[in-house]
């Protein structure tokens, strides 16, 4: 039950959204300043289950409801924000907040848990995932991540991969550009193979283009400029604050060529691993991605830690905070990257 604390962010972010004035800024305080400072003070947590355990939770559905309910939940707070912006004067500082806010919320419960979904085995599942992409204008995620990214993570071949020493920033235009164009290129590659035409209903790309474009025609039909607006920018946000997760999750870390001159095999040395239990709570798991990376199909309540992977000093949400200032990111983290691996 632990899981249910995942759900404080929209819950603190729906209440500053609907109470305005400087709580509309409460997602944020609360995703960067408050959980930092608790999992500065709470302690790490390196434990793993015992075979029985796993099991155990493996059977247990709830953990994939507490997946399932994101989709009401984020949606939810998406169309009472647009009423709320589009029925209320708010000033410009209330707009910003707002939009902080829910982009968060995108971000933490539709992109994380999009990313989780979009891994299953099961199609309704996959489908799940794909629905709570659409916010963040980032359906594509769906075919560069699974098939790009796991395949070429830690090497120059991967635009969700930091190198060493680059600013957060600059990432930020690598990645979004490069995902995009690298889930086009993907996704011509598997029409070729299967023969399909441009516009079959297996084209995901296509199908995703039209999604895309018809949520904001709709919500400007419905919702007017404002609501456009205000759905845009909080995409932009979610999408923004995924790719500070992927820019943590991987900075600086290479997977070495082989004689044969292959890359090395994808192992738990090629992310870095956060034991902070908060993080790990809040982002069901995520931050065990040494362990997602090594064995991509595993359920988030079973992934492991492995004493081989890197360790970050602090929890994901924190060293997301660290980020957003470089010289001080460089200053943390470039002394732990591995020095075989730089």
């Amino acid at each position: 039950m632990k899981y249910l604390l995942a759900y404080s962010i929209p819950i603190i972010s729906l209440l500053g959204i609907h109470y305005q004035g400087v709580l509309s800024y409460s997602g944020v305080l609360f995703a960067f300043v408050l959980i930092p400072f608790f999992e500065i003070i709470l302690p790490t947590n390196e434990d793993n289950y015992s075979e029985e355990k796993i099991k155990n939770r493996l059977k247990n559905k709830l953990f994939d409801f507490l997946l399932y309910l994101n989709i009401p939940i984020v949606y939810g707070i998406l169309f009472f924000t647009i009423w709320k912006v589009t029925n209320n004067h708010l000033t410009m500082f209330e707009l910003i907040g707002t939009t902080l806010s829910l982009g968060i919320v995108l971000g933490a419960n539709g992109i994380n848990v999009a990313h989780e979904l979009g891994h299953r085995e099961k199609l309704y599942e996959r489908i799940f995932g794909k629905i709570l992409l659409v916010p963040s204008h980032y359906t594509h995620f769906f075919i560069e991540h699974n098939h790009g990214h796991h395949l070429h993570v830690s090497t120059p071949n991967d635009p969700s991969t930091a190198k060493y020493n680059q600013s957060l920033y600059t990432f930020w235009w690598q990645t979004v550009s490069g995902t995009y164009l690298k889930a086009w290129e993907i996704q011509k590659k598997l029409n070729q193979i299967e023969n399909r035409p441009f516009y079959s209903i297996k084209n995901d790309m296509f199908w995703f283009t039209i999604i895309q474009i018809s949520y904001l025609a709709s919500i400007y039909f419905f919702f007017g400029f404002n609501g456009f607006l205000l759905a845009l920018f909080a995409g932009i946000v979610g999408f923004l604050l995924l790719e500070t997760i992927n820019y943590i999750e991987h900075y600086g870390l290479k997977r070495n060529i082989l004689p044969s001159g292959r890359f090395e095999r994808v192992s738990e040395k090629h992310s870095w691993n956060s034991n902070h239990i908060l993080g790990r709570i809040m982002l069901y798991e995520l931050t065990r991605h040494s362990d997602h990376h090594f064995k991509s199909q595993k359920k988030y309540q079973i992934l492991e830690y492995h004493d081989v992977s890197p360790q970050m000093p602090y929890g994901y949400p924190t060293s997301m905070v660290i980020s957003f200032i470089p010289p001080l990111w460089f200053a943390v983290m470039n002394k732990r990257v591995p020095v075989d691996m730089k």
